[in-house]
């Protein structure tokens, strides 16, 4: 008989590939998403349709922060916390969603998951936000500052995770750093840039293009969290990261050439809540986890230029 895991998030860009690898891998997955306004929900639907066809998938619309979840836990060994609003940015204005959606989502989670008598560990998908402009590299361990309430919110629901570790379930919290790869979501820079780049239009940069992101591939970062369902060890924040800082200048020169295209980049002022640079201390997570990330940037971007490509070209988009 096959184990039965939760993810939510389960039609977001990294809770969809957890969710596909779980299930080409034998289990039962319960996925949990009421796909939200925080972006066009059109992708995300087309992969519940996708989901829904495997005979061991089974979906709930519910709103985490609002419903009773006793049932959908019921016969659950492990829960992958990964549904949120993300984005720096629009926290700025509208923080009660993201209050809803981050803090109090996972308050009314964690009530559930503590009376769910099967449930031996809840993962929970945190953020490099957490950190703000801390001294290179962030160390779990170190000084958290967030710079945006969507950091705040983050860091919030990382503590009541960790806070419930011990109380009916082992609970972790991970930290990642800036992730990428094919399905990212359609608000983030890496994928910005590239529509950008194929589609032969002027990119946006906010800043000078110096501050630098330690980029994690998606398939990196859902064998990290994987892996954080196994280990013995619970209570902690660990940090996920690529293993390499790049800056902003740089993903332009690979992202020329990878589309064979010159880049015209419009300048504008730092953005509100961005860190100049994030880099993860990697300790923790190679010796507790036994985690090294396997997929350089070039690769990873490559890959997700092909796939931004294709997508673009079946939509008549493609410059």
């Amino acid at each position: 008989m096959s184990s039965t895991i939760m993810v939510t998030g389960s039609l977001g860009f990294i809770g969809s590939r957890l969710t596909g690898q779980l299930l080409d891998d034998g289990f039962d997955v319960i996925g949990v998403d009421c796909a939200t306004d925080a972006y066009n929900p059109a992708e995300k639907l087309a992969r519940l349709e996708t989901l829904r066809v495997h005979p061991h998938y089974r979906h709930s619309g519910v709103d985490l922060a609002d419903a009773s979840l006793d049932g959908l836990l019921s016969g659950v060994e492990v829960v992958y916390h990964l549904a949120g609003r993300a984005g720096v940015r629009e926290s700025f204005t509208s923080f009660a969603k993201y209050r809803h959606d981050n803090v109090e989502a996972t308050d009314n989670l964690l009530v559930s998951v503590r009376r769910a008598p099967s449930v031996r560990r809840l993962v929970y998908a945190s953020s490099s936000s957490v950190y703000g402009n801390a001294d290179l590299p962030f160390r779990e361990d170190g000084h958290t500052n967030p710079l945006s309430p969507y950091g705040q919110s983050k860091l919030d629901a990382e503590r009541l995770c960790l806070e419930s570790d011990g109380k009916d379930v082992q609970t972790m919290a991970l930290r990642y750093f800036t992730v990428y790869g094919p399905g990212q979501r359609p608000d983030m820079g890496l994928r910005l840039f590239a529509e950008a780049a194929i589609e032969r239009r002027p990119l946006t940069l906010f800043g000078d293009g110096t501050q630098s992101r330690d980029f994690t591939y998606v398939d990196d970062i859902v064998a990290a969290t994987r892996r954080a369902a196994d280990t013995s060890v619970s209570g902690l924040a660990i940090n996920v990261g690529g293993g390499s800082r790049i800056t902003l200048l740089e993903v332009f020169e690979i992202l020329a050439e990878l589309t064979d295209e010159d880049i015209t980049i419009n300048y504008e002022s730092f953005a509100r809540g961005d860190a100049m640079h994030t880099g993860a201390s990697l300790e923790r997570s190679e010796s507790i986890l036994g985690f090294k990330a396997q997929v350089d940037f070039r690769s990873g971007y490559s890959a997700q230029v092909k796939w931004l490509q294709s997508l673009l070209s079946n939509a008549g988009r493609k410059g």
